[in-house]
C-alpha cells in the first residue's frame, strides 16, 4: 500500500507557490495573445496551412530544447538558471510581435517564445517533482498547471476589454503582453534553489571543474535518443502512448478556427476559450488530489475519453451552446492529462533523472505537435473541420486501448501504477 500523507508537512511549498505564480503571469502574457492569434495572422494573410506549420515549427524547437536543456540540468546539479533565463525569453519574445508582419519575423517571435519554454520547462517540472513525494505527486503538478491556467483566464479577460474597446489594435496589444511577464522574471528571482547531492560522473564533473566536462554539446544534442535507450520499460510504455495521441492532437488553434467558420465572431470565440481555461483551472487542484487517491493512470485515461469526446462533438456542431458544453469537458479533460502525465512520469525515472525524463518526453511530444499541425492543417485544407476531428478522436480511441492494456512500474514506490 501507498504510504499516508504527513497531514503536518505542508505539501504546497513556498517554492511551488512561486513557481506557480511565475507560470500564471506568463501564462497571462502569453493568453492575452493566443485566442487573438489566428485571427490577426490571417489578418496579415497567413492561411490555414501556414498557421498550422508556424504553431508545428514553433512547438518543434520548443520540445527539441526540452530535451537538450532538460539533460543539461540534471548533469549541473542546477535548476533555476534554466527556469529564470527560459521565463526572461519567453517575456521578451511577446513585444517582438509588435514590431513587425513580416512572416520571417513571426516565426521568429514565436520560436524565442517556444525556445524560452523549451529551457525552462524539464527544470522547473524537476523542481516541483523535488518538491513533492509520490504521494503528493498529483497535486502539486495539478496545483501548478492550475496556476498556470488561471494565467490563462487573466490574459484573454484583459484582451477581450481591449479589443472591445480598441477593435483591430493587437500593435498594442503585444507591447501590453510585456508587463505581465516582466512580472514574471521578478518572481523568479525569489526562488531559493535547494542544493542537490551529485548523483552522476556529469554532475560530479560538474561541480569540480565548474564546466560539463564529459557531457558534449554532441551529447546533449542527441540526449532524446540517448536517454530513450537508457530508460525504464515502464517509462517507455508510457510515453509511446503519449506520443501516439501527441501525433494527432493539434493545436487548440484548430478549434477556435472551427468556431470561427461557424460564424462565432470574434468576442464569442475569446469567451469560449476563457470558460475552457477557467474550468482547467479551477478543476486541475482537485483533479491531482483524486489522482493521488484513486492512481494516475486511472486519471489520465479518462481525460483521454472526454478528449475523445470533445473531437467527435467538435466535428458534428456548429452550436455555440453545445461548443460551451464541450469546452467543459476539455478543461476537465486538461486537468486530467497535462499534470497528471508529468506526475505519472516523475514516479517512474530516478531522482536524479527527471528533467531529463519529462525533458524527452515533452522534447519529443513537441515534435510530434509540429507533425500534428501540419497534418491537421492539410486534413482541413483537402478534406474539410469534420475529418480532421473524426481522425484525431479515432486515433485517441486506439491509444486509450493500448495504454489499458500496459502496466507501469514505479521505481518511487512498490506500488504498480496499473491503477
Amino acid at each position: 500500500m501507498q504510504t499516508a500523507i504527513n497531514p503536518k508537512k505542508r505539501i504546497i511549498t513556498n517554492t511551488i507557490w512561486i513557481l506557480s505564480i511565475v507560470s500564471l503571469f506568463t501564462d497571462t502574457a502569453s493568453e492575452m495573445l493566443y485566442p487573438v492569434m489566428p485571427v490577426f495572422l490571417q489578418h496579415i494573410g497567413f492561411s490555414i496551412l501556414l498557421i498550422g506549420i508556424l504553431e508545428g515549427m514553433a512547438e518543434a524547437v520548443a520540445g527539441l530544447s526540452k530535451s537538450f536543456f532538460g539533460k543539461w540540468s540534471d548533469a549541473s546539479a542546477k535548476r533555476l538558471p534554466f527556469v529564470q533565463f527560459g521565463y526572461a525569453l519567453s517575456a521578451i519574445s511577446k513585444p517582438m510581435m509588435a514590431a513587425f508582419v513580416f512572416p520571417f519575423w513571426i516565426f521568429l517571435s514565436r520560436t524565442i517564445d517556444r525556445l524560452g519554454k523549451g529551457i525552462r520547462t524539464g527544470a522547473r517540472d524537476a523542481m516541483l517533482s523535488d518538491e513533492s513525494t509520490f504521494e503528493t505527486k498529483g497535486r502539486v503538478f495539478g496545483f501548478h498547471r492550475g496556476m498556470d491556467t488561471l494565467g490563462a483566464v487573466i490574459g484573454p479577460c484583459i484582451a477581450l476589454v481591449y479589443l472591445f474597446y480598441f477593435p483591430n489594435d493587437y500593435t498594442t496589444l503585444f507591447l501590453m503582453a510585456f508587463v505581465p511577464g516582466i512580472a514574471a522574471i521578478i518572481s523568479t528571482l525569489l526562488i531559493k534553489e535547494k542544493i542537490r547531492s551529485a548523483k552522476t560522473d556529469d554532475e560530479l564533473s560538474f561541480i569540480k571543474t565548474g564546466k560539463i566536462a564529459s557531457v558534449t554539446p554532441k551529447k546533449f544534442f542527441f540526449s532524446i535518443a540517448t536517454y530513450w535507450k537508457t530508460s525504464s520499460v515502464s517509462y517507455r510504455k508510457l510515453v509511446t502512448g503519449l506520443l501516439a495521441f501527441a501525433l494527432f492532437n493539434s493545436s487548440d488553434i484548430f478549434l477556435l478556427l472551427k468556431m470561427k467558420a461557424s460564424g462565432l465572431n470574434d468576442t464569442a470565440i475569446i469567451g469560449v476559450y476563457i470558460f475552457y481555461n477557467l474550468v482547467y483551472a479551477l478543476a486541475a487542484y482537485p483533479v491531482g488530489i483524486l489522482a493521488d487517491k484513486v492512481g494516475l493512470k486511472k486519471i489520465l485515461l479518462i481525460g483521454l475519453i472526454l478528449f475523445c469526446s470533445v473531437y467527435l462533438g467538435f466535428a458534428f456542431t456548429n452550436s455555440i451552446l453545445v461548443y460551451f458544453i464541450l469546452f467543459i469537458l476539455y478543461g476537465i479533460y486538461a486537468a486530467a492529462t497535462e499534470g497528471v502525465s508529468k506526475a505519472l512520469i516523475s514516479n517512474l525515472v530516478n531522482k536524479n533523472e527527471t528533467a531529463t525524463a519529462i525533458g524527452t518526453y515533452a522534447g519529443l511530444q513537441s515534435i510530434a505537435a509540429l507533425i500534428a499541425s501540419t497534418m491537421a492543417g492539410l486534413l482541413w485544407y483537402h478534406f474539410g473541420a469534420t475529418a480532421t476531428f473524426v481522425t484525431t478522436a479515432a486515433v485517441t480511441l486506439g491509444v486509450i486501448f493500448y495504454l489499458i492494456s500496459i502496466s507501469l512500474k514505479s521505481t518511487l514506490s512498490t506500488v504498480d501504477e496499473h491503477k
